[in-house]
């Protein structure tokens, strides 16, 4: 796509300025990305899948358990028994620098191949870049895609890399397996409360938010990052529950769980508590709370079943008392089991409520035949 904003222009200027990658951070990028693994043979012979070098252990059992070194290369090994002799993996790489103003993304598709007996063989390229301005503002810079119903990442490895139109599309939104430790970041993020820690939230995503919304600069000072890290994923309404958040910061109070706090706070209103008083909306052991709440919330939503059903039924009872009003009175027992006709909506209620079941005349039941089959407890009901 063409560049068209001014900051679309200056983005693609830039981006033709960054470096490639250095030898140190090549090797770094395929040492972590993948597993290295000593392939076990049943002759008890060790297969480094990283140099190809081959040998026989004398610890069988704490190399499967604990995993190998190689005495040619060094390399730290994870056993595996099997009996093929090719691997190849694709993984991401990704590096988090600096450009001018922007805080910058790089992603790299990084690819391994080993064969038994042969040095590994490993290549690696970029495919995406985000970046993003003081103001949260961004632009993603990436190679074409190949089209395919199974994979969204099929990138067209000798495709230009330029400035993408669809920031929000799917295979742009990367996690990779392993991030480059030397990172170097804007002012603006630091001053906005970020400390270096990601909190299990991916660099785009917090960038962006804390750049872009004062609500979760406000979440990342104050220390909940599970709150943070649900409003970042699930993209709610906070403004219908940030007083209560509020609340929770002023009091000291950490949620633990984002979701399961959100949830509790939508029953407290429904329940017409206060979610202003710290002592609904911060409670000690919330997951208790939660599960009190919900288990009160059920019972309510089953009675308002059961007075739904009772009503629909009442609607069939004077065409129910009138085929089969000739069986009211007919009961019999073997002194265990009584059986009887049910003769009103009362008693299909009555009967359903102790066999917690659901028993009320319809359409379809008014031709079957009304007997009841209370259990022994019930007999004398």
């Amino acid at each position: 796509m063409k560049p068209r904003t001014p900051i679309q222009q200056e983005v693609a200027r830039l981006s033709e300025r960054l470096p490639k990658l250095t030898a140190t951070q090549r090797a770094y990028a395929f040492r972590h990305c993948f597993k290295h693994y000593a392939i076990k043979r049943a002759d008890g012979t060790n297969i480094c899948t990283e140099c190809g070098h081959s040998w026989k252990s004398e610890h069988d059992l704490a190399d499967t358990v604990c995993g190998c070194t190689c005495p040619h290369c060094g390399m730290e090994l994870e056993a595996l028994r099997t009996r093929k002799s090719v691997f190849s993996e694709n993984e991401y790489f990704s590096i988090v620098t600096t450009c001018k103003q922007y805080q910058v993304i790089r992603f790299f598709f990084v690819k391994s191949r080993y064969k038994a007996g042969q040095a590994a063989g490993y290549s690696i390229y970029e495919v995406v870049q985000r970046w993003i301005s003081a103001k949260g503002t961004t632009v993603t810079v990436a190679r074409l895609r190949g089209m395919s119903i199974l994979y969204y990442d099929l990138w067209a490895e000798y495709s230009d890399m330029e400035v993408r139109k669809n920031n929000k599309l799917r295979a742009y939104d990367i996690n990779p397996v392993c991030t480059y430790p030397r990172q170097r970041f804007i002012p603006e993020l630091k001053r906005n409360g970020f400390n270096g820690e990601y909190h299990n939230i991916l660099p785009y995503d917090l960038f962006t938010a804390i750049l872009s919304d004062s609500r979760a600069e406000t979440l990342l000072k104050a220390g909940q990052y599970p709150m943070l890290r649900h409003y970042i994923r699930s993209s709610f309404d906070i403004e219908r529950y940030w007083a209560s958040v509020k609340i929770c910061i002023r009091n000291g109070y950490t949620i633990a769980d984002g979701s399961m706090w959100r949830d509790t706070i939508d029953l407290l209103r429904h329940f017409g508590k206060d979610t202003n008083s710290p002592k609904y909306v911060c409670p000690t052991d919330l997951k208790a709370e939660h599960d009190r709440l919900m288990h009160k919330r059920n019972k309510e939503i089953e009675r308002k079943k059961l007075e739904e059903r009772i009503r629909q039924a009442k609607k069939h009872e004077k065409a129910y008392r009138k085929l089969k009003g000739i069986f009211f009175g007919i009961a019999f027992t073997d002194g265990t089991l009584q059986v009887r006709v049910l003769e009103s909506v009362a008693e299909f209620a009555a009967e359903g409520t102790n066999c917690t079941i659901a028993c009320f005349p319809t359409p379809i039941s008014l031709k079957r035949t009304p007997l009841s089959y209370p259990p022994p407890l019930t007999a004398s009901a």
